[in-house]
């Protein structure tokens, strides 16, 4: 019996290797542009709609897609005369843990740069039509210590009063949870 050569048994890897790099970079590819958008009503203006008083409730899923808690926040929202806003979150969850974060909208040349006290790289948020896209670094709470995690948020006004925000969660490029929420004007 003839053993395979060296480079056959390293061709075939070598092989499947390339076909997964070349699938990877088509799912990459696949993703929605704010573009797609441009055309979809109600228009979403971000200081429009983030003015005044907000409520919001959601759910945060694992990576199976299993919602392992649940929140509602109160949403305060100001715009200072050089367009710079501010939005004043409190998120209660349904295990007792209050978490608040800051937001500076800061006016930039194609929209707003997003920051916060715990975002470690901040977010450009755009936004076309009834659709805002904005990808930040958040960094968490994890066990004894923190995890930066990107985030990839997505929201969606379909009424004048109510928006939608999908957010998925992502740590080396593989998803590890999802936020959904709606966010509605008092």
């Amino acid at each position: 019996m003839q053993s395979p050569s060296v480079s056959a048994v390293v061709a075939g890897p070598i092989r499947l290797l390339w076909l997964l790099f070349a699938v990877w970079l088509l799912a990459g590819c696949a993703g929605a542009s704010l573009d797609d958008y441009a055309d979809r009503e109600p228009v979403l203006i971000p200081a429009q709609f983030f003015t005044g008083e907000l409520s919001a409730r959601g759910v945060v899923k694992d990576y199976t897609g299993t919602v392992i808690r649940t929140f509602d926040a109160d949403i305060s929202a100001s715009w200072d005369n050089d367009g710079t806003g501010t939005l004043d979150e409190v998120f209660r969850f349904d295990d007792g843990e209050v978490q608040t974060r800051t937001w500076t909208l800061t006016p930039v040349d194609d929209g707003y740069r997003a920051t916060a006290g715990d975002v470690v790289e901040p977010g450009l948020m755009q936004w076309r039509g009834n659709a805002i896209h904005m990808n930040y670094v958040l960094r968490l709470a994890y066990g004894d210590g923190t995890l930066d995690v990107r985030m990839d948020d997505w929201m969606y006004l379909v009424t004048p009063d109510t928006l939608i925000n999908e957010t998925t969660l992502s740590k080396w490029g593989i998803d590890v949870g999802e936020i959904v929420l709606v966010i509605q004007k008092r």
